[in-house]
């Protein structure tokens, strides 16, 4: 088995320097460092990781709090945030907490038991039920993200993001706009809610509650709140769902009743998930930059880990409205 010794000769230094330069690189020189990197790829030689973390007094491990793994829009995040993890020398453990507050108070005291060395949190809530100052508990906050106590944040403009879509829509000609929402107090309902209406009251379009269905992000709930707005007297000829899941529900439940997207009915979106592209028709969606919310996080919460970071740090990421096949203009009534 390749050891530390014939890193050290392979590279010309000393098995000390070979050891520093592992445990902390940014104290040798990029000169010695390039020869010691270049010298353990050649040899192989792999670090014993318990060793290195006994040193350190770090686990070099982050928990990521994710409310449903199976969700492609936090897969695509997890993939973002493993890749950067992996470059910052981080392994990555998943918590899939299923919405459950005792599952995320578990997983996050695993920070105080030193096998993780900070959390990031996919849900709209502090995962500690004593609130902890961040030096003890290095947090970042994304997608959902709650106000209290003040921790570092990543987010999208869902509000101008659904206002975005809603204006598309509107642009087409729509005046009665259907929404799908997700649960009623879910932050990025609230947020996307709030886009929806300011667009419609911008140009003094009536808000039907009739035209308001709850769902719960899930395909399923999209597939039987679209039959409940179809059923109206008075249907929509335009819906909004605020995830694609939703979306990608309600197109085969109005298929199932006989109704043509985007022929009788527009549909449209919100996330960009992979399957947006290959429904049928192609969704009109907004884009999220999934992969990097998980890249900025990783990044940010290593600056927390170092004490480089206020608790009130706030970035916002761009979104893209994608247009596709499921909407079109209103037909013309004669």
């Amino acid at each position: 088995m390749t050891n530390i010794r014939a890193v050290s000769k392979l590279a010309g230094v000393s098995i000390a320097t070979v050891s520093r330069t592992l445990s902390t690189p940014d104290v040798v020189s990029d000169k010695t460092r390039k020869k010691v990197e270049q010298a353990v790829k050649e040899a192989g030689y792999k670090p014993n990781q318990l060793a290195r973390n006994f040193r350190a007094s770090k686990s070099f491990a982050i928990m990521v709090l994710v409310p449903n793994i199976a969700n492609p829009f936090f897969s695509r995040v997890i993939s973002g945030i493993q890749e950067a993890a992996k470059e910052q020398g981080y392994s990555v453990l998943l918590g899939n907490t299923r919405g459950s507050i005792e599952r995320e108070n578990e997983y996050a005291q695993m920070v105080h038991s030193y096998q993780a060395d900070g959390i990031i949190q996919l849900s709209a809530r502090y995962p500690l039920k004593e609130i902890v100052p961040l030096s003890e508990l290095p947090l970042v906050n994304i997608c959902e993200c709650f106000e209290y106590p003040p921790t570092p944040k990543i987010e999208l403009d869902n509000i101008g993001a659904a206002r975005a879509m809603t204006q598309h829509l509107i642009s087409h000609g729509h005046k009665r706009i259907a929404v799908i929402k997700g649960p009623a107090e879910n932050t990025l309902t609230l947020a996307r809610m709030k886009g929806y209406q300011d667009a419609m009251q911008d140009l003094g379009l009536a808000i039907d509650d009739n035209l308001i269905a709850e769902g719960d992000f899930t395909i399923k709930s999209g597939f039987e709140a679209v039959g409940k707005l179809l059923a109206l007297k008075e249907r929509p000829t335009a819906l909004f769902c605020f995830n694609d899941e939703m979306a990608i529900g309600a197109m085969k439940g109005a298929k199932s009743l006989g109704y043509q997207v985007p022929a009788d009915i527009s549909i449209a979106g919100f996330d960009d998930i992979s399957y947006a592209y290959y429904s049928d028709p192609p969704l009109t969606t907004i884009s999220q930059p999934a992969e990097l919310f998980g890249q900025r996080a990783v990044q940010l919460l290593c600056d927390i880990i170092q004490g480089e970071v206020c608790p009130n740090t706030r970035s916002t990421l761009p979104f893209e409205l994608v247009l596709r096949d499921s909407t079109a203009k209103i037909k013309p009534q004669y």
